[in-house]
C-alpha cells in the first residue's frame, strides 16, 4: 500500500481516521501539523504509531480526544470513533465519550497530573465524574487498579501526591486512571518512555493482556521499535506529518519499504561489547573531581503518632568517585534512588549524612548562600523537561536568565544560546518561542542546552534522553560525548535504559533499593554480571529482543 493511499477498509474498525489535517499558527515551521493521515484500528488489535519528535504521533491523538491546543485545528477529514463522526461534535458530548469510550495515557504524568489531588482521589473523580458507583465502590477499585499496575502498597500510595512519586511510578498513576473506566479505545501516548525496562515489560504485558481479556483497541504511540516488536499488530510511521508507511508489523519490522522506517529501525540502540577507550577521556590518574563518602537520605511521610509514618531509604551508604572527563552511569528500576541521588549532588535536596566533595570541599554541609556561587559548576539536566522549563518564558529567556544573573553580557548570552540550539538540534525560531509550543523530546533538548549554558565542571543528567526519539537520542548521545572531549566535563549519566549507558559511560552503578549493588565496566556490568539484580535488568532489555525478531537494516541497506 502507497504512504499517501487509504487504508483497506475494515467491517470490524473501532477507529477511522481519514485524510486528517491540522493546522498550525501562522509562524511556525510548517503549515500544518499533520496532513493528510489516514488509518484504521482494528477492534481487538494493537496499532503503534511510531516516529520522531515532531512527527505528528501526540498530535494526531489529541485530535482524536477533541484536545487540541489553542490556535490548532481541524481543518479538513474525518474520524470515526465507534461508527461516530467525531470532528465538529459538540463538546459535552464529546465530552461523555472521554474515559468511558476512548481513553488516554499522556507523555508527561506529571503535568498531566493535579499536584493538589492524591492520586487516589484523581483516579476516583473519572470514575465519579461519569456517575460509576458508589464512593466505597470507587475507592475498593482505585485500589485494585494502584494493585493492577504494579505500585508498591496500594493502600498507601491511594493517599500519596504526585511529587512524592518516582517518574515512573507517576507514570503507572495516568495508566491506572485511564483504565478506571474500562474503555472499548486505549490511546497510549509514550506510556513507557519514563519507565525501566523491567517495569516497560510489566507495563507491556499488562496493556497486552488488558487488551486480550476485554477485546480493548489500542493505539499505541512510541519511538522505539524494541516496543513494537513487543505488542504490534500493525504499524503506522509517520515523519513530519504524514504517514510514509503503514503495514502489519511483521512485515515492517522485517522488511520496511520507506528509507525513513528503514533510518528508525537502524539507530535503535544496543549494549556495547567493548568498553569506551580510555585514551578517549582523561587519564585515569587525574584526581577526581567528585568524592561521594557514604551518603544517606531517607525520606519520611505521614505522622508516626497516628501510626501512619512511612519511611522509604532513598539513598543508603552510596560511595563512588568521578574523575575530570570521565562519564559514570547510574542505572537502576524506578524508584531505586537514582534521581535522589542526583538532587542530592546538586545540592536540591539536603543529605541527611556522608559528604559531596566537590573539588576538594565537601559541599554537603554548605548554606545555600555560599553554595550559590558554585552551581554553574554543576548544572542538571532535569528528567520531566516539562516541569523544569518555566511556561511564562520563552526558550530565549531559559537560556540566558542564568548566564545573565552570573554576570554574562545579553549579547553574548543570546550569541551562545544560538548556537547551542543548533548544537542539540533545534532551530534557532526556538528562541522567542515557549515551551508548550514543543514535543516532548524538543523540550528535553532545550534543558539539554540550559545545562551546557554555563560550560559546568559536572554535568548531572537525569534520564536525559528517555523522552527522545532514538535518530536524536543517538544525537545528543554524540553531543554530550563530543562536548566531554572538548571541555573535559564530568558526567554523571542517570538512566533507566541499559543500552543507552553503554554507549557512553566509563563505569556503571547499579541502584536498588537505594544502595550500590553492583560496580564496574559497562562489558562486565551487562555481559558477565555477578549480582542477580543486574541480570534481571539485562533480561529485560526490549531492545535486545528485538534483535531475535527482525532482521536490523545496516548502514548500507539505509543508505546512511
Amino acid at each position: 500500500m502507497v504512504a499517501g493511499g487509504h487504508p483497506a477498509s475494515a467491517p470490524d474498525v473501532a477507529l477511522s481516521v481519514r485524510d486528517l489535517t491540522v493546522s498550525l499558527p501562522v509562524g511556525m515551521e510548517r503549515l500544518n501539523a499533520i496532513e493528510g493521515v489516514s488509518f484504521n484500528l482494528n477492534r481487538g488489535q494493537i496499532l503503534c504509531v511510531i516516529g520522531e519528535s515532531g512527527s505528528g504521533k501526540s498530535m494526531t491523538a489529541s485530535t482524536i480526544m477533541g484536545l487540541l491546543p489553542r490556535g490548532m485545528e481541524t481543518s479538513a477529514g474525518s474520524i470515526t470513533l465507534e461508527g461516530r463522526e467525531i470532528v465538529g461534535m459538540e463538546a459535552e458530548e464529546l465530552r461523555s465519550l472521554r474515559g468511558r469510550v476512548v481513553s488516554m495515557i499522556f507523555q508527561d504524568p506529571l503535568s498531566a497530573l493535579n499536584p493538589l489531588m492524591t492520586v487516589g482521589a484523581q483516579i476516583e473523580e473519572a470514575m465519579a465524574a461519569h456517575g460509576e458507583g458508589t464512593a466505597q465502590s470507587r475507592r475498593t477499585r482505585t485500589v485494585e487498579l494502584l494493585t493492577e499496575v504494579g505500585l508498591p502498597d496500594p493502600a498507601m500510595m491511594y493517599h500519596q501526591y504526585p511529587f512524592r512519586l518516582s517518574g515512573g511510578q507517576r507514570q503507572r498513576v495516568m495508566i491506572a486512571m485511564a483504565l478506571s473506566l474500562e474503555p472499548t479505545i486505549l490511546i497510549a501516548d509514550e506510556p513507557t518512555t519514563a519507565l525501566d525496562v523491567t517495569t516497560q515489560a510489566q507495563i507491556l504485558t499488562l496493556i497486552r493482556d488488558i487488551q486480550r481479556r476485554k477485546g480493548m483497541s489500542v493505539m499505541f504511540i512510541t519511538h522505539d521499535f524494541g516496543v513494537v516488536a513487543e505488542i504490534a499488530d500493525s504499524v503506522v510511521v509517520m515523519e513530519k506529518g504524514h504517514v510514509v508507511e503503514r503495514g502489519e508489523a511483521a512485515k515492517v519490522l522485517k522488511a520496511p519499504d520507506h528509507p525513513y522506517t528503514k533510518r528508525l529501525i537502524a539507530a535503535v540502540p544496543h549494549l556495547r561489547a567493548e568498553d569506551r577507550p580510555r585514551e578517549a577521556t582523561a587519564s585515569a590518574a587525574a584526581e577526581p573531581l567528585l568524592k561521594v563518602r557514604n551518603l544517606v537520605k531517607t525520606y519520611r511521610s505521614g505522622s508516626r503518632l497516628f501510626r501512619t509514618e512511612r519511611v522509604v531509604p532513598a539513598v543508603q551508604d552510596v560511595s563512588f568517585e568521578v574523575r575530570p572527563g570521565h562519564t559514570l552511569g547510574v542505572v537502576g528500576e524506578s524508584g531505586s534512588g537514582k534521581s535522589s541521588l542526583g538532587r542530592l549532588l546538586n545540592r536540591l535536596m539536603d543529605v541527611d549524612s556522608g559528604k559531596i566533595l566537590f573539588d576538594g570541599r565537601d559541599i554537603a554541609p554548605l548554606p545555600e548562600s555560599e553554595f550559590r556561587s558554585m552551581r554553574p559548576k554543576i548544572q542538571m539536566i532535569f528528567q520531566d523537561p516539562f516541569a523544569s522549563l518555566n511556561p511564562r518564558m520563552t526558550v530565549g529567556q531559559i537560556l540566558t536568565v542564568g548566564p545573565k544573573a552570573h554576570g554574562m553580557s545579553g549579547s553574548k548570552a543570546r550569541e551562545e544560546a544560538m548556537e547551542l540550539l543548533n548544537l542539540v538540534g533545534l532551530d534557532v525560531r526556538a528562541f522567542d518561542r515557549y515551551p508548550h509550543e514543543f514535543s516532548g523530546g524538543q523540550r528535553q533538548r532545550v534543558g539539554v542546552a540550559r545545562a551546557l549554558m554555563f560550560k559546568p565542571q559536572l554535568l548531572i543528567a537525569d534520564e536525559a534522553v528517555s523522552a527522545l526519539d532514538v535518530s536524536i537520542q543517538a544525537q545528543i548521545l554524540e553531543l554530550l560525548d563530543r562536548i566531554q572531549r572538548e571541555t573535559g566535563v564530568a558526567m554523571i549519566f542517570i538512566t533507566h535504559d541499559l543500552r543507552v549507558a553503554s554507549q557512553i559511560c566509563d563505569e556503571i552503578a547499579v541502584m536498588h533499593k537505594g544502595r550500590i549493588v553492583e560496580f564496574g565496566r559497562p562489558s562486565q556490568i551487562f555481559f558477565n554480571p555477578e549480582a542477580d539484580y543486574t541480570r534481571q535488568l539485562v533480561a529485560a532489555i526490549p531492545g535486545e529482543r528485538f534483535d531475535d525478531k527482525t532482521t536490523v537494516p545496516t548502514q548500507a541497506d539505509t543508505g546512511t
